[in-house]
């Protein structure tokens, strides 16, 4: 049979269509605990906590999508990530890229030490670098591509290779990319990780977390894990994470448009240092990105000259929603050194580039004029009305 288009298969998924009615929508299952016809022998179901006809459906389709093996829902993207760092154990070592998501990088340098589990942060951009890096008791190799909030590429497939090569596991984090934009286990990883709450529910609703095997075995693992901690997704959430991932890539490839657009003139404009986006020509991982994914995505940053340039232009600002996460309807800017880095020490977060005058925004679906215009305003206002944000 055929495998039809991604944009097919987010709409019309085996789990859909209720066998029993015809409804459209997956029903919601709101049930703690199933009835058993017999002591000896258990249905699919016996608890929600290890399985819930609602979540199946979530994680059968995000599996599905990504071309694995089976899927997992969490209470959050964290949870997600936690659980896979879960399965270590003491004594292992795991290699992190340097410029990690700050939730992530709290994880592994305040909780998993606790376990006494090693981790080191490299460039993951340079394979050499990265293959030079790994110890004997290293486990797994955490890529993140592109990156948090720098945008930078690793290649997937290189560092699977390496990590194949050294007998461990490849998990990487493909919130920013989705699987419509880009497949890390088609590229030889073995574990996929989504914060779900950001692009794949895209309405600012769900707080949510979702993971992806490639084979049967890692399955069964991580399924020991989900049912032991108990950081399941809930029902409701899970049956409004489905609806959002239906128009993923209506939502994602208009607002990736915007976002091409809105960098090439922060690009060009004078008060505006750098700007972070791999869908430049000249972006050093560009080369990398145009074989591995199928776009640039929704997210850029830009660094300004001072934090006090950055508060004028956030204050200025109309349109986006000044605020955590990304990956909505709306465009959201957000300044990862108080937000999502705010867990890394300055040192730490100047080292990795995120710098007082960094902003990143995540592209959503207001009018691209409409947004260009704000932004436009928001610039002069640093320049003219600002002294003191002057350089």
């Amino acid at each position: 049979m055929t495998k039809h288009h991604f944009d097919t298969r987010l709409l019309h998924q085996e789990d859909f269509r209720d066998k029993q009615t015809g409804a459209v929508n997956v029903p919601l299952h709101y049930s703690s605990t199933f009835h058993q016809e017999s002591i000896d022998e258990f249905g699919p179901y016996d608890y929600s906590r290890s399985g819930n006809p609602t979540r199946q459906a979530l994680e059968n389709t995000i599996a599905e999508l990504e071309n694995g093996e089976q899927g997992f829902a969490f209470a959050s993207g964290m949870a997600a990530i936690s659980s896979a760092f879960m399965l270590l154990s003491a004594g292992d070592h795991v290699l992190v890229s340097k410029d990690v998501y700050g939730g992530t990088f709290r994880v592994i340098t305040e909780v998993l030490t606790q376990f006494d589990i090693e981790h080191t942060f490299i460039d993951m951009t340079d394979l050499d670098e990265t293959a030079r890096s790994v110890k004997p008791n290293t486990k797994v190799i955490y890529v993140e591509t592109p990156s948090n909030p720098c945008l930078n590429i690793t290649d997937i497939e290189g560092v699977a290779k390496v990590a194949k090569a050294n007998g461990c596991l490849t998990f990487v984090d493909n919130t920013f990319m989705t699987p419509l934009l880009q497949k890390p286990l088609d590229l030889g990883a073995d574990l996929v990780l989504h914060s779900a709450t950001k692009f794949l529910s895209g309405h600012s609703d769900v707080v949510a977390g979702l993971a992806v095997t490639k084979n049967k075995e890692i399955g069964k693992r991580l399924k020991f894990v989900q049912n032991s901690f108990g950081s399941i997704l809930g029902v409701q959430d899970c049956w409004l994470l489905l609806r959002g991932m239906k128009t993923l890539s209506v939502r994602l490839n208009q607002s990736s448009q915007t976002a091409r657009d809105l960098a090439q003139y922060l690009h060009h404009h004078p008060m505006i240092e750098e700007v972070y986006y791999p869908g430049f020509s000249f972006h050093a991982g560009y080369p990398i990105h145009q074989r591995q994914s199928a776009g640039a995505g929704a997210v850029l940053s830009f660094r300004l000259p001072s934090k006090d340039c950055a508060r004028v232009f956030v204050e200025q600002l109309k349109i986006p929603v000044f605020a955590v996460s990304l990956g909505a309807v709306e465009s959201i800017l957000s300044y990862p050194a108080t937000m999502s880095h705010s867990a890394m020490p300055t040192e730490e977060r100047e080292k990795r580039g995120i710098t007082d005058g960094l902003l990143r925004l995540s592209v959503g679906l207001e009018n691209a004029d409409d947004l260009l215009d704000d932004i436009k305003q928001a610039l002069t206002a640093v320049e003219q009305l600002a002294p003191a944000a002057q350089v």
